[in-house]
């Protein structure tokens, strides 16, 4: 198929290697290291643009790609208060958008097994749950999207728990999220179910960001297929 990149730092170029070695043909870089455009031929002759960039630029990313009804696989976060207008343009004008907080096969099983826990969990009140994500310095939003999914898994599976809070709870039932920054850090995501007794710790960490981009490029391999808002639990079948 013919995959357009939209943003092509460290994440695009681990993108296009795998691409290329799936017999892919890139066929639009875009990004301000490059030259070309939204409006170029090469970029409407798509089949599927895959997006890594930055909050602010993600949305009108999107509506470019939209504007020539090319799916679009995004793993941009940080911009979902647009969410429900992206839906509506996948519902109403018939568009395809694929979306996931983090494209790791293994994260996406974590998801799960986070949720599973949390039900178990729910039957034991004696064990408060923090979580901890840690991330290269140069992601830009706190927490991760991938600690806010993992919070979503617990809060509808634990009723003790009704909302996340960054760094420090005001009420009981807040969960905390730490959010650390530090080196090159691909991603490590850890939840720990603590009693006076003993702790629950389950831990997912991304060695490199190849499990990301393999995940992007499977992704937009539906994409090209399947229609509508997307997501890995749709690629996985979970």
């Amino acid at each position: 198929m013919k995959i357009a990149l939209i943003g092509y730092g460290k994440m695009g170029k681990e993108i296009e290697k795998i691409a290329l070695d799936r017999g892919h043909e890139i066929v639009s870089r875009i990004d301000i290291s490059t030259n070309d455009t939204f409006e170029d031929a090469a970029f409407k002759t798509a089949d599927a643009a895959i997006e890594f960039t930055r909050p602010e630029a993600a949305y009108n990313n999107y509506v470019k790609c939209f504007e020539h009804n090319i799916p679009v696989v995004s793993g941009t976060t940080g911009w979902l208060e647009k969410l429900e207008d992206v839906k509506k343009r996948c519902t109403n004008d018939g568009q395809t958008f694929f979306y996931a907080s983090n494209f790791s096969l293994g994260v996406n099983i974590f998801f799960e097994i986070n949720r599973q826990l949390a039900v178990l969990m729910n039957k034991v009140a004696d064990y408060n749950v923090v979580m901890e994500e840690v991330h290269h310095t140069q992601k830009l939003d706190a927490p991760s999207g991938t600690a806010i999914t993992l919070a979503e898994g617990i809060l509808e599976n634990l009723d003790r728990k009704n909302a996340w809070a960054l760094e420090t709870a005001e009420k009981s039932e807040e969960l905390v999220i730490k959010a650390v920054r530090r080196g090159e850090v691909p991603g490590i995501h850890t939840i720990t179910y603590e009693s006076e007794v003993d702790e629950i710790t389950i831990h997912h960490s991304a060695k490199s960001r190849k499990g990301f981009a393999l995940g992007a490029v499977l992704a937009a391999e539906f994409a090209g297929k399947n229609k509508g808002f997307l997501s890995m639990h749709d690629l996985l079948n979970l």
